[in-house]
């Protein structure tokens, strides 16, 4: 498979030691995080994040989440960031814009209580994860709005800037699907496979979100979806090799790429069938994307799925880039909850991923990847070829 290529453009993103988006690209997130603000009627905001989760702070001041941070916000007020460790302060004062950072000393929320009672906050609205007893101590001291089901919105309508970013994501997880087709082979443990999977763009600067695999032999099948933890199996010839992976760039623009791999043989009658069924349903889906297109469009889509005589068992489309998003859409034969009426707009980022899967459960076939919604259509951001790949 010849190695996907990133463009200058966006190799000089790559090269930088610390990425960072344009002051335009900040001030445009502020300017959308004041206005979630002034619809609740809230003068301060406070943006946590706890144990690597929480990327609305990433989104606000460029700092990825190691340990717990909490960021307070004021429209046109410079933020104050609180983090631990101590020893993680020179690189967040480094990397975090337009902020005053300061060490947690193991009381953050204490500290940025005292900074909205010294802004005078009385109602103040949360974004993230905070454990309970920090939000027990925040409420007895404001009244609290929660603006989770805002967050959302401002990461599912994505910048320019941001697509960018994405496409560079897209790029390090395309390295690893090269990478497997040309040192996957029999023998190797689904273990060594995820070390090939990182070795592909962690050289680059790239960081895992996920690498799911799984293998199966195609003659007598027993798994219909890649594993999100690796067994110390061995793939063998005449395996059907399944893989999800998402590479980061910078820990919160990732790809995701889904595809199916033959080890060392040729497809049998019912892969192929499987895996052409999920092709034609990546058309379907994909051929009804555009600004405007509703949850119930993209459900309909995925009838040809049960037409066939499959099912799925992985959602089908979801909402990607910073978070998984709406419209989640499963298929009739399985529901992904209750169905959203979101409606899609120009940048927004979709992962399709029609996982077909027999009815009894016991093969299936990976096919999908993140697209950009359009105006008009959608685009591509993944370079890979589609299609029943081969390995070994």
């Amino acid at each position: 498979m010849t190695p996907p290529v990133l463009e200058g453009r966006l190799r000089a993103l790559l090269e930088q030691d610390y990425p960072r988006f344009s002051d335009a690209e900040f001030a445009r997130r502020r300017a959308a995080l004041a206005a979630v603000l002034a619809k609740h009627d809230c003068g301060h905001a406070l943006v946590c994040g706890e144990n690597r989760a929480g990327s609305g702070v990433q989104w606000l001041t460029g700092w990825p989440i190691t340990a717990e941070a909490i960021v307070v916000f004021a429209p046109g007020t410079r933020e104050r960031m609180f983090v631990e460790w101590f020893n993680h302060l020179p690189l967040a004062q480094r990397i975090a814009r337009d902020a005053d950072v300061e060490w947690g000393e193991h009381m953050g929320v204490r500290k940025a209580i005292g900074a909205l009672k010294a802004r005078g906050a009385k109602r103040v609205g949360l974004i993230g994860p905070l454990a309970w007893a920090k939000v027990r101590a925040l409420a007895a001291e404001f009244d609290l709005v929660d603006l989770g089901p805002e967050y959302p919105w401002l990461r599912m309508r994505k910048s320019d800037e941001e697509i960018d970013w994405l496409r560079v994501g897209a790029w390090l997880s395309d390295c690893a699907i090269a990478a497997l087709a040309g040192e996957a082979r029999p023998g190797m443990t689904e273990r060594e496979i995820a070390n090939v999977v990182e070795r592909a763009y962690v050289g680059n600067g790239g960081t895992t979100l996920i690498h799911y695999i799984g293998a199966t032999s195609m003659a007598a099948p027993d798994l219909c979806v890649p594993g999100q933890f690796h067994p110390g199996r061995p793939l063998r010839a005449g395996d059907a090799m399944l893989v999800e992976i998402s590479a980061n760039f910078f820990h919160d623009y990732p790809g995701q790429v889904l595809r199916t791999y033959a080890i060392q043989a040729e497809p049998t009658p019912l892969y192929r069938e499987l895996h052409a069924t999920a092709e034609a349903a990546f058309d379907a889906i994909a051929g009804c994307l555009r600004a405007g297109t509703a949850a119930a469009d993209i459900l309909a889509a995925t009838a040809l799925v049960e037409e066939a005589g499959f099912t799925i068992c992985d959602d089908v489309v979801h909402g990607f880039g910073g978070g998984y998003w709406q419209p989640i859409v499963g298929s009739a034969s399985r529901p992904a909850g209750p169905l959203s009426d979101v409606k899609l707009e120009a940048n927004m980022t979709l992962v399709v991923q029609p996982n077909v899967v027999t009815r009894d459960g016991r093969a299936g076939v990976q096919v999908g990847e993140l697209v950009r919604v359009t105006p008009t259509g959608w685009e591509r951001l993944h370079q890979v070829p589609r299609g029943f790949l081969r390995a070994g």
